[in-house]
């Protein structure tokens, strides 16, 4: 896949994309979105302060006015671009990716984001047809580190929309990534680990859904005692959760935690096609309305903010918020996850009890990727397979298949941003679930 994705640009820097690149970039996006004054944020990556500098001077070169944020997490890019009305902005990041990697995440007025179906393509068509070279010379400087007055505007506002956690021992890992410059004022009283930006990610992959990217915290949280463990990726967009076990939570099971913590009788919460059949029903049970949606930011964003949502999330550990202009905020989430997992200590409970009743209800597998050269003819034997599983009682084509059943569900899709095939099954026992697993596995590998 090129640097293009349907919800941001992102690759290799000097395979994928060059300087060059990101300059033709910078001069095309104020035409594209029709955006004058930009600010830019970017994380610590070996190589996010010359794409900065080679952005800016694009933009500049496009007739835009930038503002630079600095060292950042990409939700205060989010915050900030709507708080302060910039017409545009952009992140400087690959988020979970390898430190050769990295990337721009654009979000128009109101933060609303920019992705391949508006705009990024157009900006792709320019980009191709321009000849423009980045200047070698009298590159911006990029500001060296976070602006401190928005940094600690953005603290204040995020403790002010969080719960009182204080009753709760916790460890708190920032992937050498982008939660290090506010996780110690968010979280005074945890366990740090990993909380020195390093672009070169020394520890683990910036990618928490990676089981040996959490072993670390999980090791901590048991050998301490805690009550449990947060983790973010690399741009602090996403946050996960081990209980006091260590034992990883599925992000989706946290979707009707968090809409708990809001108690508003009718609302309306959002999750996407891979989303746990507990978790909705746990939002059904709460009073709330479950939405469902497409597979990444770009698509919830718009989504929540048609159906009024109050919050919502995905399965790779996005959450998002009304309150925070409609945007995803690991930060945000973890303040208000750790609310509710204090509330339950307070009533007597472990975490691994109170996601009990969610954890348990069903068996699942988790995202299942495979890599096959022809996705779509997979997805076709995955359907022609799903025939012989049991009747169906619904079906959702929004993005990929999910497929329903009274025993269970499907999902099968392909991936927005890797060249991946997708599967989820989730099954009232665990046998169904290793037969239903096991055939459709069979299905996606038998090419015919």
């Amino acid at each position: 896949m090129g640097f293009f994705k349907a919800y941001d640009m992102r690759g290799t820097f000097g395979v994928d994309f060059d300087l060059d690149t990101v300059f033709r970039v910078g001069r095309e996006l104020p035409g594209v979105i029709g955006a004058k004054r930009f600010l830019v944020g970017r994380d610590c990556r070996k190589t996010s302060p010359q794409v900065a500098s080679a952005l800016m001077a694009g933009l500049a070169d496009g007739g835009a006015e930038v503002t630079d944020l600095g060292l950042a997490t990409t939700p205060m890019v989010y915050f900030f671009t709507a708080e302060d009305n910039f017409d545009a902005s952009v992140m400087i990041t690959a988020s979970h990716n390898p430190p050769t990697d990295n990337g721009l995440k654009v979000s128009k007025r109101g933060s609303l984001p920019v992705g391949y179906e508006s705009g990024l393509a157009e900006v792709e068509r320019r980009v191709k047809a321009s000849s423009a070279t980045c200047p070698s010379t009298s590159l911006p400087a990029p500001r060296q580190e976070t602006d401190p007055e928005r940094l600690a505007k953005y603290v204040a506002w995020l403790r002010s929309h969080g719960l009182d956690f204080g009753n709760l021992k916790f460890a708190v890992d920032c992937s050498d990534g982008m939660s290090s410059i506010l996780a110690h004022e968010l979280f005074p009283d945890a366990v740090f680990i990993n909380d020195v930006p390093d672009g070169t990610f020394p520890h683990h992959s910036p990618n928490p859904l990676l089981a040996d990217s959490r072993e670390q915290l999980a090791a901590v949280v048991r050998k301490r005692g805690l009550d449990c463990g947060v983790i973010f990726d690399g741009d602090a967009d996403r946050c996960m959760f081990v209980d006091e076990k260590g034992a990883f939570i599925q992000p989706d099971y946290l979707i009707p935690v968090l809409s708990s913590t809001y108690a508003e009788p009718g609302a309306t919460v959002i999750h996407d096609v891979r989303t746990s059949r507990a978790a909705i029903e746990a939002i059904r049970a709460q009073g709330a309305t479950p939405v469902i949606g497409k597979v990444g930011h770009a698509y919830a964003k718009v989504l929540l903010r048609e159906v009024k949502a109050v919050c919502g999330g995905e399965l790779a550990g996005h959450y998002y918020f009304r309150d925070f202009h409609g945007c995803d905020s690991g930060e945000l989430a973890a303040l208000r996850i750790l609310g509710a997992f204090a509330s339950a200590k307070a009533h007597g409970l472990s975490v691994s009890a109170f996601m009990a009743p969610l954890l348990g209800k069903y068996a699942n597998s988790g995202e299942v990727n495979f890599k096959v050269e022809d996705k779509s003819a997979a997805i076709e034997r995955v359907l022609s397979a799903a025939k012989e599983l049991a009747p169906e009682t619904g079906r959702t084509t929004i993005d990929g298949y999910r497929l329903e059943y009274d025993a269970g569900w499907i999902s099968v899709r392909q991936s927005n941003t890797e060249p991946y095939l997708r599967l989820i099954v989730e099954c009232d026992t665990r046998e169904r679930l290793a037969d239903w697993l096991g055939r459709l596995t069979h299905a996606i590998e038998s090419a015919t």
